[in-house]
């Protein structure tokens, strides 16, 4: 990787919209924007990515087999350098990668962890970080190393939350997110208490419904400005 720090548009194979990366020694810093893509990578580097947006495609990790993904924000997801891996989404989410070179001791599969609160906690702010104007090349360096700090351990994966009354809760914010929603509608429309609607959402998402109707609000509103 290049040894001077830069921020600039990364050219990477079936993504209409490009990315924005920062590169700082051995750090590789990815802001994958929400839009349609269909790409490969055959990684020589390991790499951890968390989803900030929900997504859904076919992908194909270290085989050639492909299935269909749901991706709900707040998944961290650590792959090992020379798992190939194959992503294809007709809508896209925006998500974040962070990719380093090391002889780290790392499990040999890829490992997903749901409900992440800490590393979506440090991809929104590197997000911030790698959108700003100028570059505080030392913010992100550290944000990197904040997220490799969180990287899973040997520990077999868990697989992200796939609960049908969550994905359905999902896309009624999506649809419905200008609208004032509360805790008690989205509740009722699932038939379960609130209390339990707040924990299995911040378990699914790594996040609370209101702070994902905010996020979802900020993403619409980028929209709108970049269009």
């Amino acid at each position: 990787m290049d040894q001077s720090d830069h921020r600039a548009r990364k050219e990477l194979p079936g993504m209409a919209v490009q990315p924005v990366a920062f590169a700082a020694g051995r750090w590789l810093l990815l802001l994958l924007p929400c839009a349609p893509y269909s790409a490969r990578d055959p990684a020589q580097v390991h790499s951890l990515g968390v989803s900030l947006q929900r997504q859904r495609g076919v992908h194909a990790i270290g085989a050639d087999r492909r299935g269909d993904f749901d991706t709900y924000p707040g998944v961290l997801a650590q792959t090992p350098a020379g798992v190939d891996v194959f992503s294809e989404s007709a809508h896209g989410g925006e998500y974040l990668v962070l990719r380093w070179s090391g002889e780290e001791t790392m499990a040999a599969r890829r490992l997903e962890v749901a409900g992440h609160a800490a590393a979506l906690a440090v991809a929104r702010k590197l997000r911030s970080l790698l959108l700003a104007p100028q570059a505080d090349a030392l913010a992100l360096e550290q944000g990197a190393l904040d997220l490799l700090a969180l990287r899973p351990g040997q520990a077999p994966a868990r697989a992200p939350a796939g609960c049908p009354c969550m994905a359905r809760v999902l896309e009624r914010i999506a649809g419905e997110f200008a609208q004032p929603l509360s805790l008690e509608q989205l509740a009722a429309a699932e038939g379960m208490p609130v209390l339990r609607l707040l924990r299995d959402f911040k378990r699914a998402t790594g996040m609370t419904p209101h702070a994902h109707i905010v996020e979802t609000r900020v993403q619409a509103a980028r929209v709108l400005l970049r269009q």
